[in-house]
This record gives C-alpha cells, sequence and structure tokens, in this order.
C-alpha cells in the first residue's frame, strides 16, 4: 500500500511540475527606456509557434568581395556558415534554420524575429578584435606636407570645396585651438617640426591633433572628404610606414561642432580577438555599459608581456576597424579586460558580447536579401493540423475502449497524462511548435498506446492460461517491457539522428518525438499499472478483468 501511496504521489508531482512549467507567467526583465536603463514586466509563453506558423524573417547572405578578393570562397562560406549559426543559436532563435545554397549562399531563416536591423547586425558583423598601441611619433604630421601635395596634384576632392563642410567656415585654426590645450608636447613638436602647423592645404586644414598621442579629431561633415583622400592608393602609399588610420566610433563635442576622432596606429597589434575565450557584457557605475572579456592562458601571457612594454602608452581596442576606446595602460594586463560602451545600449553590448564569443568571420558578408515573411500555412491550414492531431487522438481513445474496455479506458486516462507531460517536456527544451513538430507529437501518441497495445495482449494471455488477475497483470508488464524498450530505444535513436544532423524543422519533429517517447515509456508503463494497482487494492477479490 505504501508503494502505491509513493506512486500516486510522484504522479501527482508530474502533473503540478507540467502545469507548471505550461502556464504562462510573468518575469520582470531589465529593458532600455529614455534616459536610462528599467525594469518592465513581461508576459512570457512557454510553447511558441515556428516559422511555418507564425512568420518570421528570411536572410540571403553572401561573401563580400567589395573590399578585396576572397581566395578560396567555398571554403570561407562553410566556416562562415559555422559562425552564423552559433552566433543565431546564442541569439536565442528557437527551431532557425541556417544552411548553405549552391557554392555563394547562405540562407538564414529567424521564427518570430521582426527587428531586421538587429538581426542582420548579428550575422554581418565581421567582429575582428584587435590592440594596437597609439602613434607617439607624430608620424602623420610629418607626412602631412606630403599628402597635401599628392593631393593637389591628383586634385582628389576638387569638387569638395570648403562649403561641402556645412559651418566649417571656422578657420582651421579656430578648430585646433580648441584641442591645442590638451594636444601632446611631442605632437606639438612633432608639428611644429614639420611646418605642417602653417600649411593651408587640403589635408592639413582637415585634420586637427586631438587630446593624446596618435589622436586626431575631424569634423563629423569633413569625414567623407578625408575618406575620399585616404582611398586613393596615391595616397594610401604615402601614409607613414607601419602605421594604420582607423575613425572612431564616438563623436566628440567642440563647442557648437561635432568631431569624429582619427587615430594613427602601429600597424602591428599587441594581439587580437583569435585568443579571446568568453565575453559577457555589464554595466557599471562609472564606465556605463561594458563588455568584460577574458582571453585564453597563452594569450593572456602574451598579452601581459606586450602591455608591460608600454605602460603608460594609450592602447586601442579596435573592433572592425573601427576604435572603440583607447585607455592609457596603468599596468601590465593579463586574461582579463573589458570593452567600454559609455552610455551604449545594454542590448548592444549584449549583441557584441556574442559575436566576440561567436568568433570572427573569415570573410566578410552582405545582405543580398531580407523580407519579414507571414505564417507559411495561415490560420486555415493551422486549424486543419490541429483538427487532425484531435481526430487521430479520437480514433486512439475510441479504438482502445471498444477493444480493450476498462482497460482501455485506464490507458485512455494515461493517455491524458501523456500529452500534458509531453507538453511540458516541449516547454522544458524551449521547443516551438512547426507543422512538422505537430506530425511527431501525433505520431508519438500511437507509440504511447502501443506500449498499452503490447501489455494488454501479455495480460490477456497470461489470463487465458488460467493465472489470477493480479499475477496476470504483473505477469504482463514484465514479459512486455522488453518489446516496449526496444522498440522506443530504436525510434528514439532514429529521431536522435535526425536532431543531430536535422535543421529547422526536421529538427522540430525530431524534438517532438523524443519529448513523445519519454512521456509515453512514464504514461504507458509507471501511471498504467499505477492505475491498475489502485483498482486492485479496491477490489481485492477481483476474479475478473474486463481488457
Amino acid at each position: 500500500m505504501s508503494n502505491l501511496k509513493y506512486r500516486l504521489l510522484a504522479i501527482v508531482a508530474l502533473v503540478l511540475a507540467s502545469a507548471w512549467a505550461l502556464f504562462p507567467r510573468n518575469v520582470v526583465e531589465r529593458v532600455k527606456r529614455e534616459g536610462g536603463f528599467g525594469y518592465d514586466t513581461v508576459k512570457k509563453v512557454p510553447l511558441k509557434l515556428g516559422l511555418d506558423l507564425r512568420g518570421g524573417m528570411h536572410l540571403t547572405l553572401e561573401i563580400d568581395e567589395s573590399k578585396g578578393t576572397v581566395a578560396n570562397k567555398s571554403e570561407a562560406l562553410d566556416r562562415a556558415l559555422k559562425v552564423v549559426r552559433t552566433r543565431i543559436d546564442q541569439f536565442g532563435v528557437s527551431e532557425p534554420v541556417v544552411q548553405k545554397v549552391g557554392t555563394d549562399r547562405i540562407i538564414v531563416e529567424l521564427p518570430g524575429i521582426d527587428d531586421q536591423n538587429r538581426a542582420t547586425d548579428i550575422v554581418q558583423k565581421a567582429a575582428f578584435l584587435q590592440f594596437q598601441i597609439t602613434d607617439k611619433t607624430g608620424a602623420l604630421e610629418k607626412a602631412t606636407p606630403r599628402l597635401d601635395g599628392i593631393i593637389k596634384e591628383r586634385k582628389l576632392g576638387a569638387k569638395a570645396a570648403p562649403d561641402v563642410r556645412g559651418d566649417s567656415g571656422k578657420k582651421a585654426s579656430e578648430i585646433k585651438s580648441l584641442f591645442a590645450g590638451a594636444a601632446t608636447d611631442s605632437a606639438k613638436k612633432a608639428a611644429a617640426d614639420s611646418g605642417a602647423t602653417a600649411s593651408n592645404g587640403p589635408f592639413a586644414r582637415l585634420v586637427n591633433p586631438g587630446s593624446m598621442p596618435g589622436m586626431y579629431v575631424v569634423a563629423t561633415a569633413d569625414q567623407a572628404e578625408i575618406e575620399v583622400y585616404l582611398a586613393d592608393s596615391v595616397v594610401a602609399a604615402a601614409l607613414p610606414p607601419g602605421k594604420v588610420l582607423r575613425w572612431g566610433v564616438d563623436s566628440i563635442s567642440a563647442g557648437t561642432r561635432w568631431m569624429r576622432p582619427l587615430y594613427v596606429l602601429d600597424a602591428r597589434p599587441i594581439i587580437t580577438g583569435d585568443v579571446l575565450t568568453d565575453a559577457k557584457p555589464n554595466s557599471v557605475p562609472i564606465e556605463g555599459t561594458v563588455v568584460e572579456f577574458q582571453l585564453s592562458n597563452e594569450g593572456g601571457r602574451k598579452f601581459k608581456n606586450e602591455t608591460a612594454k608600454h605602460v603608460n602608452d594609450y592602447m586601442a581596442i579596435v573592433l572592425d576597424d573601427r576604435v572603440m576606446s583607447a585607455p592609457v595602460i596603468k599596468s601590465a594586463i593579463g586574461t582579463r579586460g573589458q570593452i567600454t560602451l559609455g552610455g551604449g545600449d545594454l542590448q548592444a553590448a549584449q549583441d557584441l558580447a556574442l559575436v566576440l564569443r561567436a568568433g570572427a568571420l573569415p570573410a566578410p558578408l552582405k545582405v543580398a536579401e531580407v523580407r519579414n515573411i507571414g505564417a507559411s500555412l495561415g490560420q486555415d491550414s493551422i486549424n486543419k493540423g490541429i483538427l487532425a492531431g484531435v481526430i487521430a487522438i479520437l480514433l486512439v481513445v475510441v479504438i482502445m475502449l471498444v477493444y480493450y474496455r476498462f482497460s482501455g479506458m485506464l490507458a485512455v486516462a494515461a493517455l491524458m497524462l501523456y500529452v500534458l507531460f509531453t507538453l511540458a517536456a516541449l516547454a522544458g527544451f524551449g521547443a516551438v511548435l512547426t507543422l512538422p513538430g505537430l506530425a511527431g507529437f501525433v505520431l508519438s501518441i500511437g507509440i504511447a498506446v502501443d506500449a498499452n497495445v503490447l501489455i494488454f495482449e501479455r495480460i490477456r494471455e497470461e489470463l487465458v492460461h488460467g493465472k489470477a488477475v493480479r499475477t496476470a497483470i504483473d505477469e504482463g508488464f514484465r514479459h512486455a517491457m522488453s518489446a516496449i524498450i526496444d522498440s522506443n530505444v530504436s525510434t528514439a535513436l532514429t529521431a536522435a539522428v535526425l536532431y543531430q544532423y536535422g535543421t529547422g524543422p526536421v529538427k522540430g519533429f525530431a524534438v517532438t518525438l523524443l519529448a513523445g517517447i519519454a512521456a509515453s515509456m512514464v504514461s504507458s508503463i509507471f501511471v498504467v499499472r499505477t492505475f491498475f494497482l489502485l483498482w486492485l487494492s479496491r477490489n481485492r477479490s477481483a476474479e475478473a478483468l474486463s481488457i
């Protein structure tokens, strides 16, 4: 009797746990608001609809060769496919489709996602991280007269008269004065030696010394003109050897004007993001939103050695050829560090951490096509799919009741719990319902009663041989167990293969089938036997069984 009590308690616990897993609940999430971040209550539904039932986004990606030819496009696309799939998995999308089409395209389908900008940024961002020391030799000032001469000779930007700079009618000397107080002595001396401060050339008049070595500022309206100059191959060849120019991501206020920082950096990075092992977003009181990263042990040793050589120098943190920040190195840095985003969005920090963890793309990708797509089946097809499932369940119920009578009624009662357990398992996996998933669910209903059919037939055989009801029930469950385990294990192995190598809807079918198999083992064996034991406890002298 005590064994029966524990069985009933276990079933009640499973029912309560399943109901809790399926019950919609309100959760508190941190969200962006005007003027900062706050907490809002959001209703979460455990089971969501997939792309075919709910709709979502469709992206077509191609390798971007506008910045250079990719040697092995097929290999680069295979590597990019792995990176994109990792990013999408960490993005938190259930049942995504990420697959290679032909030899030059990647198809991405995201159920329930309607933020095009965020999705395309995550899959397209190169996420190549470098740490580079800013120049402290005044190399750009020394090269400025040569750059001005080349630009004049080649008549670059001839159409870009001073008017193109909007309110930049102020003299260059006035802009320089805004930053001159913060400019370093070494930068001033280098500029004086080269005579650049007296130059009014097309390059010199736009680029002004910044507040630290290797940093310069350009009026936001002048950025396009500078980029035209730097894009010219002859001008690029005349830039200081061993140095690279990189724009900063933030704008700087200079009186009534906005300036864009331009950094001169050592071309050789002291370390790259290849040795990065983890990254996570955080919000700290002084710095604001940051991304904290961790390097491997080998990378940490190299980073510590390199930063020890540059104590009191400025180190630029460069992501995708943009300077995120350029802090001063106070002491040697080991395996941990952070990228400061200032007052940036916490979601932006989460996305940056995501792509850093997933790794850099082997080649730049461009979005060839992006569109929001509606539910491919439509409400009518959804209703028909649900109707088909209900009809299948009703047929199973009728057959079990007609053929196995009272014992069939116990199996039907267990079947209702099976449905509850299966849906709860899917909610626990974070799965979404797709049409193939619904098909797997209906199929698993047949598997659930199949085990009871095997058990009931063995009980009938034992009763035919003249055994008592209690003995026949015990023997029926015991002898049928090997066949039940064999059939369920073989089906589970097939589903596992589909889950491992399938994508999108195929994987959804496999998840539903695996959850159904696990639930059927509980309902058809444990629950039904408990019902039999409960009936026997109330009918101790039972000499016949309706089966």
